[in-house]
C-alpha cells in the first residue's frame, strides 16, 4: 500500500524542532521541487469561478498565505505555483531584530494547532524590499504580494507611526498592498495599538504618505488593511472597522493568533502553557464570530480577509459565507502539506459545483442572509 508522500514528509518534519523544521520547509521552497511542479500544473489549469478583482489587483484564487510563515520574503516566487492566491510577507518591522530567544514555535498535535512568540524577526524592511524586488523580476510571484508591517520593539508606542512610515517608505515599491498588523501578542504593548488614538495616527499616516507619493511618481493609492486580535471585545471590533472606512482603508485581517487557551482538545498538553499567541482550530469559532461582526458592520466598503483555523474546503467556505471575501492559512501548512491551497480552492470549486454556485464572490457573506 502506498502513503501519501505529504504523509511522510510531514512525519519527518514532526520529528524536528518546529522552527527548525520551518526553516527547512522554506529552503525547500526556495529551491522547488516536486510540489512546486505539481502547483504550477495545477495553476495553468485553475478555473475564472474562483477569480476576483479586490482593491484594484486581480486574485486567481481566494486562498493566501498569511502573515508569519514566509517572514523574511524567501519564498515569494513559490506561493502562487503552490497554488495560493496571493501572500502575505513579514511581519517586517523597519529595523532588523531577532525576535524571542528560542525556543518560541510549539506544536499542539491533538488540535493541530500552533502557539508562537517569535516576536517579529526579520531582516528589516530594507533588505526583505530588496528580496522580494529579486523575486518579482521575470516570471515574478505571479500573485499579489501582501507586505505586513509591524512596530521595530525597540520603538516607543508614542513613535509608532514614524516606524511604520519608515518600513513603508521601503516597501512601498514591492507590495500590491500593505497590512498593518498591531495585534500580535508577542511584542510587548503592541495591541495597544488597536486603540482608536493609535490606530489613526498610525493608518492616517500612511494614508497621507502614499498619498504625497503618489503626486510625484502617479502610482495607484495603496490598498491598507489592519490586521486586528480576535481577544478584542465585539465593541472594539466594530469602532476599528468604523475608523477602517473613516481612514479609507481597503479592508481588515480577522483575525491574528489568540492569547486564550480556550476550546484546546488536549489542554494539559506540556506546551499548552507556553507563553504566545495560540493558531490553528482552536480560534476558529471566534475568528469566525470577528468575521461577521466586521461584515454586518462595514457592509460593502471594506475587504475583509479571514484567517485563523482555516485546515480544509468547509472551513474555508464558512469563512466566506460569514463575509470574508480572500481567506488565508498558516498553521493548516504545517498539518496539511504544502498543497493546502490547491485542495482547499478546488474544494470550493466542487462546492459551487455541488450547490449551483457560479462564481466564489457569490459565497461570500451568504451567511448573513435575513
Amino acid at each position: 500500500m502506498s502513503i501519501d508522500p505529504g504523509v511522510l514528509l510531514r512525519r519527518a518534519a514532526f520529528r524536528m524542532d518546529p522552527e527548525r523544521a520551518h526553516e527547512a520547509a522554506l529552503r525547500a521552497l526556495q529551491v522547488g521541487g516536486p510540489a512546486l511542479a505539481a502547483g504550477a500544473s495545477w495553476m495553468s489549469k485553475r478555473d475564472g469561478s474562483v477569480g476576483q478583482q479586490l482593491m484594484g489587483l486581480d486574485f486567481p484564487g481566494p486562498v493566501g498565505l498569511a502573515a508569519g510563515y514566509d517572514k523574511y520574503g524567501r519564498a515569494v516566487r513559490a506561493w502562487g505555483r503552490l497554488g495560493f492566491g496571493f501572500a502575505e510577507i513579514g511581519t517586517v518591522t523597519a529595523r532588523p531584530q531577532p525576535g524571542n530567544p528560542r525556543p518560541r514555535l510549539f506544536r499542539l498535535p491533538a488540535d493541530e494547532a500552533i502557539i508562537n512568540r517569535m516576536g517579529f524577526n526579520n531582516d528589516g524592511a530594507a533588505v526583505t524590499a530588496r528580496r522580494i524586488a529579486d523575486a518579482r523580476r521575470g516570471a515574478g510571484a505571479g500573485i499579489p504580494i501582501a507586505v505586513n508591517i509591524g512596530k521595530s520593539k525597540v520603538t516607543p508606542l508614542e513613535r509608532a507611526a514614524e516606524d511604520h512610515l519608515a518600513s513603508f517608505r521601503l516597501l512601498r515599491g514591492v507590495a500590491d498592498l500593505v497590512v498593518v498588523n498591531v495585534s500580535s501578542p508577542n511584542t510587548p504593548g503592541l495591541r495597544e495599538l488597536q486603540d482608536r488614538d493609535h490606530l489613526t495616527a498610525i493608518l492616517g499616516a500612511l494614508r497621507d504618505e502614499d498619498a504625497s507619493m503618489r503626486r510625484i511618481d502617479a502610482r495607484a493609492p495603496m490598498p491598507f488593511l489592519v490586521k486586528l486580535a480576535p481577544d478584542l471585545p465585539d465593541a472594539q471590533i466594530e469602532d476599528a472597522v468604523d475608523l477602517a472606512g473613516e481612514l479609507g482603508l481597503a479592508g481588515v485581517v480577522l483575525t491574528n493568533t489568540t492569547i486564550s487557551r480556550d476550546g484546546l482538545i488536549d489542554p494539559g498538553a506540556p506546551v499548552a502553557s507556553e507563553q504566545g499567541g495560540l493558531s490553528g482550530p482552536p480560534v476558529r469559532k471566534r475568528a469566525d464570530e470577528a468575521v461577521r461582526i466586521a461584515a454586518r458592520r462595514a457592509g460593502d466598503d471594506l475587504v475583509i480577509i479571514g484567517v485563523g483555523g482555516i485546515m480544509d474546503a468547509d472551513d474555508a467556505w464558512q469563512r466566506l459565507a460569514s463575509g470574508a471575501s480572500l481567506v488565508e492559512v498558516w498553521t493548516g501548512l504545517v498539518y496539511r502539506g504544502p498543497l493546502i491551497a490547491r485542495d482547499i480552492t478546488l474544494g470550493l470549486m466542487q462546492r459551487m459545483r455541488d450547490e449551483g454556485v457560479s462564481h466564489i464572490s457569490e459565497v461570500t457573506g451568504s451567511a448573513l442572509a435575513g
